[in-house]
């Protein structure tokens, strides 16, 4: 039994946006998620017609990741889910093109460095125990004036 909340719990998102399901560990350096590649799960709005998802979510699953890791370090100081942003990526490889239906991917983020607002997170997308994606993320976390004038352009902050 897991001692985690579902991975939506951590992050500021909403179905459908949130493509997690389980939380399998988090520590001061980095998280590992879980979800099922599965029409009745989390992830059926973004299947294609054989059921399976496409590789180019694997940068979101990424991304959602790295949420979970900052939203259990915000739950710990008794803070909701704070947004934050993707800047880019480097070195972002898949080996497959979609991943079937009934997959379990793991998906893990490991932080690299961090400097304020500003970190980068190196992450893996395991199936079957075989890494079948990676990439280096890297994150900003506004704080609530940034996130008044990024979603009121010309309004008073």
């Amino acid at each position: 039994m897991s001692c985690y909340q579902a991975a939506e719990y951590y992050l500021p998102h909403e179905a459908p946006m949130v493509l997690l399901e389980q939380v399998v560990s988090v520590d001061e350096e980095g998280a590992s998620c879980t979800v099922r590649v599965s029409d009745r799960g989390v992830l059926a709005p973004f299947l294609d017609e054989q059921g399976a998802l496409p590789a180019w979510y694997a940068v979101e699953l990424m991304a959602q990741t790295i949420g979970v890791w900052s939203g259990w370090h915000g739950r710990q100081s008794g803070l909701p889910p704070a947004l934050g942003m993707l800047l880019g990526g480097r070195a972002i490889r898949c080996e497959q093109p979609a991943f079937a239906a009934g997959s379990e991917l793991v998906v893990s983020a490991r932080q690299l460095f961090r400097d304020e607002k500003l970190a980068c997170f190196e992450c893996t997308l395991t199936l079957n125990e075989q890494q079948v994606a990676h990439g280096r993320l890297n994150t900003y976390q506004p704080d609530q004036q940034e996130i008044t004038q990024l979603t009121n352009p010309g309004g008073n902050a």
